[in-house]
């Protein structure tokens, strides 16, 4: 696996080799596009190339370099959207993204995509013995998250805790999303805990009694959301925890959540309906543990990350296989 650092870095953890070289510099200054030296060479010894951000700069030089070394190349897109960088669809052996919907978004050619769908870290994220309480929200602070709706359908005395980082958004008036949140949140019982590690995050998910995904297509500045939730990673991860989830019926949300089984789906941007299936779900707790824990049950079935590395070397295999001896 190959990625991108302030330095460069070789580690391995069991047979998973992890290369980093080290960032010069970013095209346009953004996080997903960084350029570093010494790529091709460590593309040499490879029998197949995956390209992750399928638009990047890097996914897209990835791509160009194993064509010109004559590799098959791979590519998963994680909702980076149309660039300049964008390579015919013709030059990739196999789409593998993360649901159906990610495919019609991406225009992918059906004969050449796999649903790989994503994974969760079963282990780390997990239901225990813990009292619940309140509501969780984990995710970036942005306005296509719909998080102003969900400070507006949170009923009365329900703590709301929201987990996440601002400062995604540089153009006005999108940069002052934050403020607009906190003026929401006064006079409420709302909690914004910021940046979280990954075993705070887990602990969150267990405390919480429902998990909310609120996101939109339209934001609180009526601007309309091109991409919105491929999958829901942070959906998964509630699952896994056992945490009942009330999710906008939007992007691939549908293909995770099993309306009334694993939890619900509402119309985004609906206030009323949403504020309805918290108040469901917190009223009933009988109700809420069973889909919970039928979650947990549709996360150690579907969305491991084995079952995602079993479904991604199985097109490895297939790709391969097609290739001249």
């Amino acid at each position: 696996m190959i990625t991108f650092g302030s330095q460069p870095m070789r580690a391995r953890e069991d047979d998973l080799e992890i290369i980093v070289l080290r960032t010069i510099l970013r095209l346009k200054g953004h996080p997903v596009h960084p350029i570093a030296r010494g790529l091709a060479a460590e593309l040499r010894d490879a029998d197949i190339v995956h390209t992750h951000q399928t638009w990047s700069a890097p996914g897209a030089l990835a791509a160009l370099l194993g064509l010109s070394q004559r590799k098959p190349v791979v590519t998963t897109d994680h909702g980076l959207g149309a660039s300049r960088l964008r390579l015919p669809a013709r030059l990739f052996e196999r789409f593998l993204l993360v649901s159906h919907n990610s495919a019609e978004t991406m225009k992918a050619p059906r004969d050449r995509t796999r649903v790989i769908l994503g994974g969760v870290d079963v282990d780390r994220f997990h239901p225990n013995a813990t009292e619940r309480s309140g509501v969780l929200y984990a995710g970036r602070i942005t306005p296509h998250k719909g998080l102003d709706r969900l400070i507006r359908a949170v009923p009365s005395g329900v703590e709301l805790r929201i987990a996440g980082t601002t400062g995604h958004d540089t153009g006005t008036p999108e940069r002052d999303y934050p403020n607009l949140l906190r003026d929401l949140a006064r006079g409420k019982d709302v909690t914004f805990c910021g940046r979280v590690g990954d075993d705070s995050l887990a602990e969150l998910h267990r405390r919480a009694q429902v998990f909310v995904l609120p996101s939109v297509a339209r934001t609180v500045y009526e601007k309309r959301v091109a991409i919105s939730e491929l999958l829901g990673l942070s959906v998964l991860e509630a699952m896994a925890s056992g945490t009942p989830v009330v999710a906008s019926r939007i992007g691939g949300l549908p293909e995770v959540v099993r309306h009334g089984e694993t939890g619900y789906l509402v119309t985004p941007g609906d206030v009323e309906e949403l504020r309805y299936r918290i108040e469901e779900l917190m009223g009933d707790a009988a109700k809420a543990s069973r889909m919970g824990l039928a979650g947990r049950r549709l996360a150690l079935e579907h969305y491991t990350w084995e079952h995602c590395a079993r479904r991604c070397l199985r097109a490895y295999e297939e790709v391969l296989s097609m290739r001249p001896k």
